[in-house]
């Protein structure tokens, strides 16, 4: 079935309003300081300039906060996707007390604003001697992106027969064999949806850093190190666009290189 044209122009629409703020901080990024700060107001510049990414890859520490965000975030996508799994392998496949208290303690998990647990995390994470630590930041978004990423993958494993396993366990397979070499192959396109949710979050996450990262500022994370272009004269708007530009890329690659998976994923997660 095709879709009429209505809803075409709607979705063009939708991809046009969206795509608008990205392609203008790309072109202000690319703008020299003088039309940056002009008064009149044009979607093309005329003098294209690659001072701004040099200024900012030429940066003090530049380096270092990108490696930081990536090793925050990938440990946040691998650790919160393999509990996940385990977590709704348990839930899904196993009876016990308690079970559908948790599940409903996962959904309230996801109602209480971030805002409102910063401070307690604060004090838990000073007594347990990590501020100022990357271990802090993934301890955190750890936290945060469970309960959903355990809700969600939860429909991927109920949407998966059971008489699979069986049958695999009858023909002499362990449990741990059926878990990872029947099971976690056919959920996998769920871990992409959640790895992407897990990404995105610890990527661009900028409370967290500034509320545990305090001091060390060789711990400090891209959307934090942001803050050196908000000088207290005047504000380097070139450095914050091509920065801002830099940091967008990763999520993009990661995104193109998941979208197949992603698509499929989101779609066993309505079906589940």
């Amino acid at each position: 079935m095709r879709p009429s044209r209505a809803a075409s122009t709607i979705a063009v629409v939708v991809a046009v309003l969206t795509a608008f703020p990205i392609y203008w901080m790309v072109l202000s990024a690319l703008k020299p300081d003088g039309e940056i700060q002009s008064l009149e107001v044009r979607p093309w510049t005329l003098h294209p300039t690659l001072e701004n990414f040099t200024r900012v890859l030429t940066g003090e520490n530049f380096g270092r906060y990108f490696l930081n965000s990536v090793l925050v975030a990938g440990s946040v996508v691998i650790l919160s996707g393999l509990v996940a799994f385990l977590a709704a392998v348990a839930v899904t496949r196993f009876t016990f007390r308690l079970r559908t208290t948790i599940l409903i303690m996962f959904l309230v998990a996801q109602m209480v604003p971030i805002e409102a647990l910063t401070i307690p995390m604060f004090f838990v994470v000073r007594d347990l001697g990590l501020l100022n630590t990357l271990a802090s930041l993934v301890l955190v978004h750890l936290a945060f992106t469970l309960p959903f990423a355990i809700w969600m993958m939860r429909g991927f494993v109920a949407a998966v027969p059971e008489s699979l396993e069986e049958a695999a366990m009858i023909d002499g397979a362990s449990r741990a064999t059926v878990l990872w070499r029947i099971l976690f192959p056919l959920v996998a396109p769920g871990l992409v949806a959640t790895s992407v949710f897990s990404f995105i979050t610890a990527w661009n996450d900028f409370v967290f850093a500034r509320t545990f990262i305090i001091s060390a500022k060789d711990s400090q994370t891209l959307p934090a190190a942001l803050l050196v272009f908000f000088k207290p004269d005047e504000n380097d708007w070139g450095g914050i666009m091509a920065a801002s530009t830099l940091m967008t890329l990763p999520v993009l690659v990661f995104f193109v290189a998941v979208q197949r998976r992603l698509v499929s994923g989101l779609g066993g997660a309505v079906k589940g």
